[in-house]
């Protein structure tokens, strides 16, 4: 029987090892890609995943959720860059970020995740997953256009992403095609054999990315004129170290633009990490729960040290996270051993990684992003019914073509209305038997059923009686009160007899504004 994670950690580093190095080959790539989306130094980039790997963890209680540069903070961080100054003085920014965010946390504003509805949460989950289909197709073939590499659906200014899917078919490279495939072909293969899949340390990923660099090399070898270029693996460049930048104080605390761009960031990232916790959770095979509020300070704190060191703005991030998951990591530890291998790749072993194709990292990131987004998802979110397959597939629709927050801010927006609709559907029932109808409220009755309560008043034939029933309320609207006194006013023309049960009608005299 497998032991809980959190009651004996070090049983499972056989485990969060090999998963932690799974996730530092789908970090690696994507701290680049996103540091240049940013306009910042590849090495700011880097520095963040090292953070997101070294310190955030320590103070975190998310065990399985793994934090780095954030790719939906590549605008901000871009504008930012320019309107501030530069990079050094936008470093401070980033510090500033920090302390608010770790005041969120001590304010306890972690709570607000339990305002993100379920079916929200999935179609954040199922985008992100479609997002990087769409994103690692092109590397799939070969085609490595900058425009791919941060995680975003959008393109340039100029083309939109589909624009260049299309590019990346007429740009087809057979030596790409062939490793991603195989990288596929490879993963399935591990899943679906008991011996492979159990495997702990030669987790299937690894596997992949040497077989592709392995089938390179060959390449080179013996059949130069078709193997990748250095266009197409892995870009670290060679010298890193040589492009750290540190904050500017002396510049950036006398400028206002660095608070206001310090409370966009603390706010964006505080939204980014709590809706990546949330879904990690319900990921979490053991289903823990993770101290929302303790991950704003560990985050805060995390900030501070990528600003202090030169690194992007941090969050939690899903596509990592959800990669530690289906590569079976358990604790903390994973996302601590992927910061070691970012760090020991960026001191010791940049040339060996210059050398993986990014068309094998593909294949990786394309089963995950299918996980994601399994047909199975949407089929069990159509079954639950409109009132979460709507607000579920809005999510996923707006998050393509907007951006994650604004997606996420939809789904809520949609689901709200959904639930509106309930509270007015639901707030009585009502029963006919023969010329006389029985309104009977429910626990809550508020102003929401306003117009459903006047709608079914309305629908009763003049002449007929009418009993409303507040029996079974805590709480009736005043609103719902004056509605039934307008029509008990109303009968000498309408003919109906209404006849109000359990309601306390006398609070409308005295000014009292709820009560049954």
């Amino acid at each position: 029987m497998t032991h809980h994670p959190e009651h004996k950690p070090l049983a499972h580093l056989r485990a969060d090892i090999p998963s932690g190095l799974v996730v530092f080959l789908v970090a690696l790539p994507l701290c680049l890609g996103i540091a240049l989306a940013s306009g910042a130094p590849p090495i700011g980039g880097l520095i963040a995943g090292i953070v997101g790997g070294l310190v955030v963890p320590w103070i975190s209680g998310s065990p399985l959720s793994v934090s780095g540069p954030a790719a939906g903070l590549t605008a901000i961080v871009a504008a930012g860059i320019t309107s501030v100054g530069g990079y050094e003085v936008f470093l401070v920014a980033v510090v500033v970020s920090g302390i608010l965010q770790m005041l969120f946390g001590f304010l306890r504003l972690g709570m607000i995740s339990v305002l993100f509805p379920s079916g929200v949460i999935k179609g954040m989950l199922a985008a992100i997953g479609l997002i990087l289909i769409l994103k690692q197709l092109p590397h799939a073939v070969g085609y490595d256009h900058e425009a791919f590499l941060s995680f975003t659906f959008q393109g340039t200014k100029d083309e939109n992403t589909f624009q260049l899917l299309i590019h990346a078919v007429r740009a087809f490279r057979p030596a790409a095609a062939g490793i991603c495939v195989l990288s596929v072909l490879l993963l399935i293969l591990w899943q679906r054999s008991p011996r492979l899949s159990s495997s702990r340390w030669l987790p299937s990923a690894l596997a992949v990315v040497v077989s592709g660099t392995l089938i390179n090399e060959a390449l080179l070898l013996w059949a130069k004129p078709h193997a990748l270029e250095a266009s197409h693996l892995v870009n670290i460049p060679l010298d890193v170290l040589g492009g750290l930048k540190f904050p500017d104080f002396a510049k950036a605390l006398s400028n206002p633009k660095i608070y206001t761009l310090a409370l966009t960031i603390a706010i964006v990232a505080s939204l980014e990490t709590l809706l990546c916790i949330e879904a990690v959770d319900k990921l979490d095979p053991w289903r823990r729960q993770s101290p929302k509020s303790r991950e704003l300070i560990a985050q805060g704190l995390g900030q501070i040290a990528a600003g202090l060191l030169g690194g992007l703005p941090i969050t939690s991030v899903i596509v990592r996270s959800s990669a530690n998951v289906n590569a079976g990591g358990r604790t903390k530890a994973a996302a601590i051993v992927h910061g070691v291998f970012l760090l020991a790749a960026v001191l010791l072993l940049g040339g060996l990684m210059r050398r993986i194709p990014l068309s094998a990292l593909a294949g990786v990131l394309l089963t995950v992003g299918f996980k994601l987004a399994h047909p199975r998802t949407f089929a069990a979110m159509y079954r639950a019914g409109w009132d979460q397959f709507v607000p579920f597939t809005s999510t996923v629709i707006a998050i393509l073509f907007t951006d994650l927050l604004k997606g996420i801010g939809v789904g809520i927006v949609i689901g709200i209305v959904f639930v509106l609709r309930a509270n007015m559907r639901g707030a009585f029932d009502s029963e006919k038997d023969g010329n006389v109808t029985t309104i009977t409220l429910s626990d809550n009755v508020s102003f929401l059923s306003k117009w459903a309560l006047a709608k079914a008043l309305d629908a009763i034939p003049d002449g007929d009686r009418v009993v409303v029933d507040g029996a079974r309320s805590k709480w009736i609207d005043r609103d719902i009160k004056e509605l039934l006194a307008s029509y008990q006013a109303a009968q000498p023309i309408t003919g109906i007899e209404i006849e109000i049960k359990n309601v306390r009608m006398s609070d409308l005299d005295d000014g009292d504004t709820g009560g049954h």
